[in-house]
């Protein structure tokens, strides 16, 4: 893992520039994502400033993470063409040097589906971003903040426990995020969507817990952004890719709520 930095509790700066040169860079994402998610998640991405890739074919996949700058892995679809997928894509992102962001989405609801993502986190994910029911079948583990520092240091990766307040620790180093609203739990994908920044960000910077934080902070500012003008859930979900286009330091500054 990258040499930690020290991560301020006045974030905002910090991600800010995170964001800045993700959209100087345009970063590859190629994102292994479940079916209902795939276009809002391209969509996410176009709009913070990468470019998304979704091909889930076996034949080329491996190409594509070759050439991409990093692999999101996303567990919501466990269908037969997306596991073998993600074994060359994992294969060929480890030989690319290329980061990986682990979404092991309703690990809690399937044994099958649970021991694969096993076998997945034992792989050298850089981030793993997860909700507390999913880490605890996960892991086998309760998500209390020490809980998610073990891990986190067992598996040399990134930790990200998203909820009302986010929680995140790479073993030595812990934040919180209290931002977001309750209208991103109403449309499908946002979580989804939100890990793929998180892939994006890992491409243009190096410290794996800043550019998660980043990721999440932006996304959750932007929720709050989105819902001032939103009349619904339906609504929510386009201006949140808006509100993300337009995300600036200043509104970062304003809002970021991190401890």
């Amino acid at each position: 893992m990258h040499a930690p930095q020290t991560i301020p509790s006045d974030l905002a700066d910090p991600a800010a520039a995170v964001l800045a040169r993700l959209r100087t860079k345009s970063p590859r994402v190629h994102c292994i994502t479940n079916t209902v998610a795939q276009n809002f998640t391209a969509n996410v991405l176009l709009a913070a400033g990468a470019v998304p890739s979704m091909t889930v074919a076996p034949e080329e996949i491996g190409e594509f993470v070759a050439r991409a700058d990093a692999l999101l892995v996303n567990l919501g679809t466990f269908d037969r063409e997306r596991r073998a997928a993600t074994e060359i894509a994992i294969t060929r992102a480890g030989e690319s040097g290329r980061p990986w962001v682990l979404d092991p989405v309703f690990v809690d609801r399937s044994a099958p589906r649970t021991a694969f993502a096993k076998t997945l986190a034992a792989k050298r994910p850089a981030v793993v971003r997860l909700n507390g029911a999913e880490f605890a079948s996960l892991f086998d583990s309760g998500y209390e903040d020490d809980g998610l520092r073990r891990i986190a240091s067992a598996i040399s990766a990134v930790v990200a426990l998203t909820g009302a307040t986010d929680r995140l620790t790479d073993g030595a180093r812990f934040l919180r995020i209290a931002n977001g609203d309750p209208l991103m739990s109403r449309v499908t994908a946002m979580g989804c969507a939100g890990a793929a920044l998180v892939a994006a960000c890992l491409a243009v910077e190096p410290d794996r817990l800043m550019a998660t934080a980043a990721a999440l902070l932006a996304f959750a500012v932007a929720g709050e952004v989105a819902a001032l003008r939103a009349r619904g859930p339906g609504s929510f979900a386009v201006e949140i890719i808006d509100a993300l286009h337009g995300l600036d330091r200043e509104t970062l500054r304003a809002r970021a709520k991190v401890t």
